[in-house]
């Protein structure tokens, strides 16, 4: 009977030894060491409550980068006086920019928002010959950050002042350079930072020759 009990302690020991060694083999050793990992990354929410008050301008979205993608924020926008055009248009494309160049505010910085639109980017003067609708900056939209340009993009389209309908965004540089169309896409949204800096040419609207007199 105690040989019985030897042999079945033998062949238990045995397998036990045996998987130790397979464990072993695959690299896979015991620990009692905890392992500090560090804390689990943090999620911005890129959600914060529509401003309120009685700041006088007009409600529009601005877009801004949150959590590498854009996301609409809604503003009162204020207009600045004594501009030195009246188009409505170009008023509230000026109000955007300034929107976008603005640091965003600590609710929105704690919420994860950022903006990459460099300060001092103005609404140029049109062009003679440009197509209607064509938003001439300061600066040549190529030159700007891509995640910058798609802001502008996506805000200026958002726009009903600014953007007449669904379509792209004509935009020019201060130079005698043609303007180009950009599009706010779903691709553009959720990837701004892979934007085309060049947009789709648009061909220039030719200035209507002077009727003959009779």
């Amino acid at each position: 009977m105690a040989t019985r009990t030897r042999r079945r302690g033998a062949a238990a020991a045995a397998v036990l030894w045996g998987l130790a060694s397979l464990t072993a083999g695959c690299g896979i050793r015991a620990t009692t060491v905890p392992v500090d990992v560090g804390p689990a990354p943090s999620r911005v929410s890129c959600d914060i409550p529509a401003q309120q008050g009685s700041a006088q301008g007009f409600r529009a979205t601005v877009e801004l980068v949150c959590g590498s993608q854009l996301v609409g924020v809604e503003r009162v926008v204020p207009i600045a006086e004594k501009k030195p055009t009246s188009d409505p248009a170009l008023l509230a494309a000026e109000a955007l920019l300034e929107a976008l160049e603005r640091e965003p505010s600590q609710e929105e910085r704690d919420a994860g928002f950022t903006s990459a639109v460099p300060g001092g980017l103005t609404v140029a003067a049109a062009r003679p010959g440009d197509p209607a609708g064509t938003v001439r900056l300061s600066k040549k939209p190529e030159d700007l950050l891509p995640v910058a340009l798609a802001q502008v993009v996506c805000t200026l389209a958002g726009s009903e002042t600014v953007s007449a309908g669904p379509g792209p965004v004509v935009l020019g540089g201060p130079d005698a350079d043609p303007p180009r169309a950009w599009e706010c896409t779903d691709a553009v949204r959720s990837r701004p930072e892979s934007v085309p800096t060049l947009g789709e040419l648009v061909r220039s609207v030719p200035s209507p020759s002077p009727t003959p007199s009779g």
